[in-house]
């Protein structure tokens, strides 16, 4: 692609003269052609409609290309001085797409932004995730440069917490054309309707079940190694193992340890492509052990430069099996030829249900690779109890006596929901389910469009008007609306001042003394805003109390909560064991006992308050804790705790809450109520999760650069190594 891009790019500079889309069509067909590459139909149909001029919804089977036609509209827009943004929902995702773009197009003219990172933040590709670009479009509306957008896995529309990212560049972006794309669409007319209402563009949907790569689907009654040694002896490897949980994953690549799925040979290239990867971090060791066996993990709780590195390994097709979360099969590009579902089940956040088809096929279709095989193979465990059983009536089997006396195990009482069979054939043979509006109203959206200045109060009313919502839900949204932006009027978040065209008359503006990257991004942001002024800024312990308001305010991280607990009940065991005390006596006592919550009656009291005189709080609660407090105070480093807690499996978890933390000290608690502790407090946790990993910008360098060096972050990652004094801030 770079070699296409030289050809086009040098005379539009020279002659100033944009080329027709007919040319750039010519030259990427070409392209195509150089590559070896042969279109399916429904990839060089979705080209034709694209550099039409019209917006597309393209609803192929994974494996299908997609990416090839992202990259054909990433091309147009690029060549004829457009902008587009390639958008994805998790970071993951958009960190390989990021550096697969940077390959294809140069890493001078793609940026990424996922608000953790952000690289080359001006280039005309972006990269970013979908609530990035749900900010660009709440913040800018069609002043938004953004010409062209890319919306991979769109059937994300429907995801209950961030559905509504999906759906605000919709709404707002109005001379913006589109590509949405999906394995799993279920009914669009909706969409076909709302984006061309929206731009005034044709909308063409492009619709194929034909996948390059045909899935062979198998429900399999034996252990699950046993299923795993079959298919690996059978050639069906690399296989990817679904769990639900990060734990499971973790339980399964250590079982297998005791099984030898690779050669000598294929140990001795595992450990050459590992030479050079850093394992410094706690959990380091433990993942290095699975990766010499040619066993993968790839979920949340891993930091970024692990996944990072299984997926190149993968690649390399030097792994055997992949123990992974759900969340692998959202087109991360992993190759893998077999898909082993453990269960088909899955607990959602309030209860466990079996599989939606939907969930179900977008994992299935990793399975089969493009160009290494004639089939994939997708394979579903029958309960583990069900085999369990099987086993025990087959030895027992033409014995009378062994048959009476069997005695069957019992499902699981928790986080089980029965399935068998014809429960699996439903979800091969099933169609997704319709897509679902998850569109809310809150501060940090109220924020963003009224940052807008004049005009803003009409495009929130007309962004709810423009919602894919019921007109019964639409006034509720208004309501809301109207109540939060009372509460941001009277802490002087928001004001009327004077409208720069007519002096005479008032608008609505943000308040000229926040931060310039002032934001609300918890659903609780306002309490913290509220609250923060009733602390005593002259106290000796302001800086924490404010990080246990900011704490308080953000997304329990149950696994390191739990580890709390289980910390303060082994050690008042032991105290009231040394005292005497009655083993039902401890056992009723440990019941009471709670993970560290500093200023627990003070912060429960305001909340109550603030509840109260807020009806939008609704099911909203307030969460204290002690986890960025206890660091700081004990000025631990981030390695010194994964150990203290035994947090090993859980470092990507960690690494994002603290991340939270970070952001929301920053950006959230006003300036004027940031003491130089606070300040402090603010570098430390900056510095803390740069030095941790910072791999997606050092893969960038690299690129850009080949003799750029890494700096050393192999050393402890403790902020006792940075200088403050060196930072201008």
């Amino acid at each position: 692609m770079n070699q296409l891009l030289r050809l086009e790019m040098s005379p539009v500079g020279a002659s100033a003269v944009l080329p027709t889309s007919d040319e750039l069509l010519d030259q990427f067909l070409a392209y195509v052609s150089a590559q070896g590459l042969s279109l399916y139909e429904a990839q060089e149909e979705a080209i034709l409609e694209l550099y039409s001029g019209k917006n597309l919804i393209l609803n192929t089977p994974t494996g299908s290309g997609k990416s090839l036609v992202a990259a054909a509209l990433h091309f147009l827009s690029l060549a004829q001085g457009r902008r587009s943004y390639y958008t994805s929902p998790i970071k993951a995702l958009v960190n390989e797409k990021f550096l697969d773009l940077c390959r294809t197009f140069g890493p001078d003219q793609v940026g990424m932004i996922t608000g953790d990172a952000s690289v080359n933040a001006e280039a005309p590709i972006i990269c970013c995730t979908a609530e990035i670009l749900s900010n660009e479009a709440l913040r800018l509306g069609e002043g938004a440069p953004v010409q062209d957008v890319i919306m991979d896995e769109f059937h994300f529309f429907s995801d209950r917490e961030r559905g509504v990212a999906w759906q605000i560049p919709l709404l707002a972006l109005p001379k913006t054309r589109f590509l949405l794309m999906s394995a799993t669409l279920g009914d669009t007319e909706v969409f076909e309707k709302a984006l061309t209402r929206l731009n005034g563009l044709e909308t063409v949907v492009i619709r194929s079940v034909h996948r390059p790569v045909p899935l062979e689907f198998q429900y399999a009654e034996t252990p699950v190694h046993e299923t795993i040694e079959k298919l690996v002896r059978t050639g069906r490897a690399p296989v990817y193992l679904v769990h639900f949980t990060q734990a499971a994953c973790a339980e399964s690549a250590q079982n297998f340890l005791s099984v030898d799925f690779c050669s000598k040979d294929e140990k001795t290239a595992i450990a050459k492509a590992l030479e050079g990867a850093s394992f410094k971090s706690p959990y380091g060791k433990e993942l290095t052990r699975f990766l010499r066996h040619g066993i993968g993990l790839h979920h949340a709780g891993l930091l970024p430069r692990y996944r990072i590195l299984v997926e190149r390994l993968a690649r390399a097709g030097l792994l055997k099996i992949i123990c992974g979360t759900d969340t692998l099969g959202v087109g991360v590009n992993v190759p893998i030829r077999s898909v082993l579902f453990t269960q088909l089940c899955k607990f959602n956040g309030e209860k466990t249900l079996l599989l939606t088809v939907r969930d179900f096929q977008q994992i299935a279709g990793r399975a089969g690779r493009k160009g290494y095989d004639d089939s994939g193979t997708v394979v579903a465990q029958a309960p583990e109890h069900v085999v369990d059983n099987l086993r025990q009536e087959q030895k027992a089997a033409g014995d009378p006596k062994k048959l009476k006396k069997l005695v069957k195990r019992k499902p699981p009482e928790k986080g089980y929901v029965h399935w068998d069979k014809a429960a699996f054939e439903k979800l091969v043979s099933g169609q997704p389910e319709a897509l679902v509006s998850r569109f809310q109203v809150t501060h940090s959206m109220l924020l963003n469009v009224l940052s807008r200045g004049e005009g803003g109060a009409r495009a929130m009313r007309d962004l709810i008007r423009a919602s894919f919502e019921s007109d019964r839900q639409k006034r509720q949204h208004r309501r809301t609306a109207f109540q939060l932006f009372r509460s941001l009027l009277e802490r002087g978040i928001v004001e009327f001042a004077p409208s720069a065209a007519t002096p005479s008359r008032k608008v609505i503006r943000l308040n000229v003394d926040l931060q310039q990257d002032f934001s609300l991004h918890q659903a609780l942001s306002l309490y913290l805003v509220d609250t923060v002024k009733r602390l005593d800024p002259v106290h000796p312990d302001y800086a924490l109390d404010l990080l246990t308001l900011v704490e308080s305010i953000l997304e329990n991280p149950d696994l390191i909560l739990r580890k709390q607990l289980d910390r303060i009940k082994t050690e008042r065991m032991a105290e009231m064991k040394m005292e005497g005390v009655e083993f039902d006596q401890r056992i009723e006592e440990l019941e009471k006992l709670e993970y560290p919550k500093p200023n627990r009656e003070f912060i429960y009291t305001t909340f109550n308050e603030f509840a109260a005189a807020h009806p939008w709080v609704g099911a909203e609660n307030i969460r204290p804790k002690s986890i960025a407090r206890e660091m700081f105070e004990l000025f631990i480093t981030f390695d010194e705790y994964i150990r203290e807690y035994q947090l090993q499996r859980a470092e990507g978890l960690l690494l994002r809450y603290l991340s939270e933390v970070y952001k929301t000290l920053s950006q959230t608690v006003p300036e004027a109520d940031q003491s130089d502790e606070v300040r402090e407090m603010v570098i430390y946790f900056r510095e803390m999760v740069r030095r941790v990993d910072s791999s997606l910008i050092d893969e960038w360098e690299k690129m850009r650069n080949p003799d750029y060096v890494a700096p050393d972050r192999d050393a402890p990652t403790s902020p006792r190594a940075y200088d403050f004094t060196k930072d201008r801030k």
